[in-house]
């Protein structure tokens, strides 16, 4: 199998002392290529450092709405000038999160629309985050929408109008190993056989979120675990796991716009 773990946080500090040791790890689970996630300017710089000079490792820029209140015009500018190094294929991750409330609600609203607008000037595609936030994230988005194709919706977990109205925009939808856990993945087991073939990603949000069966020997999760959630997809839609790889691939590498192997 040949996989893309579309979705992790490598300048953790869980990964700190052996991010080559977890590199080596996700490359001998068929993980060829990986894009860790800015979502703080400070965390930005350390993406795009960090996927500098490592192949098959890619970065994104941008400002999470837990940290949207601090987050400033001096700061997009920097954020713009990481995003013209060839290793930045994304923005985000952005959105709106009305559930944990780290920062205000008009900071999320005002930071989420200048980033849409920053990403838009240096035509990046978008990896956005959304909770509860009660359609307000669908009004925002209309101020300046990402055209279909270039926008992922991470760690999907809404309901089946939401990722109906996902689909309908043109949108990619992310899984992560929720999709392997009994209980909590139920509902997404439900919605996943819905998503076409074609638009479909794979993420581990790697040190969050640990998938079966590697929950029960480590609480962190990491970019080779990634093939657990590529195997519980497989079951769940009833397809050949090689070939949903190979699908799955060319999907990431589509939004990226990142070149496919040969």
């Amino acid at each position: 199998m040949v996989l893309f773990d579309s979705h992790c946080h490598l300048d953790d500090p869980s990964f700190r002392d052996d991010v080559e040791a977890v590199l080596a790890r996700a490359r001998a689970a068929g993980v060829a290529r990986l894009m860790t996630i800015g979502v703080t300017l400070e965390t930005s710089r350390r993406a795009v450092e960090l996927a500098k000079n490592r192949p098959g490792v890619y970065a994104s820029v941008g400002v999470h709405p837990h940290d949207a209140q601090e987050c400033s015009e001096p700061a997009l500018d920097e954020l713009a000038r990481l995003s013209a190094s060839p290793k930045v294929r994304a923005w985000g991750e952005i959105g709106l999160d009305f559930n944990r409330m780290y920062s205000p609600r008009d900071e999320q609203e005002k930071w989420f629309v200048r980033q849409l607008e920053a990403a838009s000037e240096r035509t990046l595609p978008l990896i956005f985050h959304e909770r509860d936030s009660r359609g307000r994230f669908l009004e925002l988005l209309k101020t300046c929408p990402p055209p279909a194709g270039s926008a992922v919706v991470h760690c999907f977990s809404g309901t089946r109008a939401e990722l109906t109205r996902y689909l309908d925009m043109g949108y990619y939808i992310g899984i992560t190993g929720i999709l392997t856990l009994k209980e909590r993945g139920d509902p997404l087991r439900r919605l996943v056989p819905l998503i076409p073939p074609d638009r479909i990603l794979l993420e581990t949000d790697a040190p969050y979120l640990c998938p079966e069966p590697e929950r029960r020997r480590s609480r962190r999760n990491e970019p080779a675990f990634v093939r657990s959630v590529l195997l519980k997809l497989a079951e769940v839609r009833g397809e050949d796991p090689e070939e949903l790889s190979r699908r799955v691939f060319a999907n990431t590498c589509r939004l990226y716009r990142i070149e496919e192997l040969v």
